[in-house]
């Protein structure tokens, strides 16, 4: 990969050609992992990338380092964060949404090892949607003023639409079911310095 500081983005077909050569590191909640992810990926979620930065510079001085989540914005953050730091890895455009809509096959942990729930994205959604219907339905039913958490959830929407980022998706990946267990991000960090 090119030495600049700008990270390099890999299509999933060139990913694909060479998946073997790469390590790949998925950025996505450990629930979003589990439920698919690119063979062979370990699972260091964005928050505690600065944390695994001395394996992932140790892996990015061994070969090159390909960061993915579901569909390219996260791990667009966690490359600029690496080249920041002078390590620079490429992500994939699209991320896993794109990898699966190609038809390229996503891994899945065995049953016992799982704690596959819903995607970021999907959480979000759930979220945003109960918290407009609890504010409309508060303020009808309570006080009209209650309707303003309805207009903020909805000023958030756009906001994160404008600015491609998520305040509601960081708040929600510090669930307990989003976070990696201790000895989970521990097992990963290993098997990265193994590479």
């Amino acid at each position: 990969m090119p030495s600049s500081p700008t990270p390099v983005a890999l299509a999933t077909d060139q990913a694909l050609t060479r998946l073997h050569e790469l390590t790949v590191i998925d950025v996505r909640s450990p629930a979003e992992y589990a439920s698919g992810h690119l063979p062979g990926a370990l699972n260091i979620p964005l928050g505690r990338i600065r944390r695994a930065l001395p394996e992932i510079r140790h892996a990015a001085e061994r070969g090159d380092v390909l960061v993915v989540c579901a569909s390219g914005a996260r791990s667009e953050s966690a490359c600029k964060l690496l080249a920041e730091q002078g390590v620079i890895t490429a992500t994939l455009v699209g991320g896993t949404g794109a990898w699966a809509a190609e038809g390229h096959d996503l891994q899945t942990p065995a049953a016992c090892d799982t704690r596959a729930g819903w995607s970021m994205e999907r959480q979000v959604r759930c979220t945003a949607g109960s918290l407009v219907l609890l504010g409309l339905l508060l303020g009808l039913l309570v006080h009209p003023a209650f309707q303003l958490l309805a207009v903020g959830v909805a000023g958030g929407l756009v906001f994160s639409a404008l600015t491609n980022t998520c305040g509601m998706a960081v708040v929600l990946g510090t669930l307990p079911h989003n976070r990696p267990r201790a000895a989970d991000l521990d097992t990963t960090l290993a098997a990265l310095r193994n590479r």
